[in-house]
């Protein structure tokens, strides 16, 4: 399949037609919902950001994706913190080399400074349940990012939220798993079983 669709976009760009790259520049890209400080929107906020940034306006100066992004960033807490940067962007007090390093600054002002904590507990406290193993696996690893948790610690929790069948089939089998990843895979593949 992929080897066909090679071929419709290299017949398609011979005739003018947009190639691969181009494509990807005529894609819908949403915007960011208004971000009015709430702590638990940041991510999401500049998770969108990022995304349209590489997908938009990759070519713009970072002075123009600041102020983008600022567009996007009112009411609530926000709108004082809004005026302050924007007062000084324009007087030259602070000035971001790259459009992460705004993000970065956005995410502390807004992250709470607890974020790794909120992160770590909402980690102990996934459950499968009724998920499929796949989708447990990406709701645990979008908990793990940034919990603070890695290597046993990270598998010990993984191990406690996945269901009890699928736990005692991996914990008896010969070789156990030694990554996380490798706790993923195979326990995927006993779900789908």
């Amino acid at each position: 399949m992929q080897v066909q669709i090679q071929a419709l976009m290299a017949e398609g760009a011979g005739r003018g037609e947009m190639a691969p790259r181009e494509v990807a520049r005529g894609a819908e890209v949403a915007k960011p919902q208004i971000f009015d400080g709430t702590t638990t929107r940041v991510a999401g906020f500049i998770t969108v950001c990022k995304l349209y940034i590489r997908m938009r306006m990759r070519e713009k100066i970072v002075e123009g994706q600041i102020q983008w992004i600022l567009l996007y960033v009112q009411g609530g807490t926000a709108d004082v913190w809004k005026e302050n940067m924007m007062e000084k962007l324009e007087v030259g007090e602070v000035e971001y080399e790259s459009v992460e390093d705004f993000l970065t600054c956005l995410k502390k002002e807004f992250g709470g400074g607890e974020e790794e904590l909120v992160k770590a507990v909402e980690l102990r406290k996934l459950e499968q349940g009724g998920r499929t193993m796949e989708e447990f696996v990406q709701k645990f690893k979008r908990a793990a990012r940034g919990s603070g948790y890695e290597g046993r610690p990270l598998v010990e929790e993984f191990k406690q939220g996945i269901n009890g069948g699928i736990r005692r089939k991996l914990m008896e089998a010969e070789n156990l798993p030694a990554s996380i990843e490798q706790w993923y895979r195979r326990a995927t593949a006993l779900d789908r079983n």
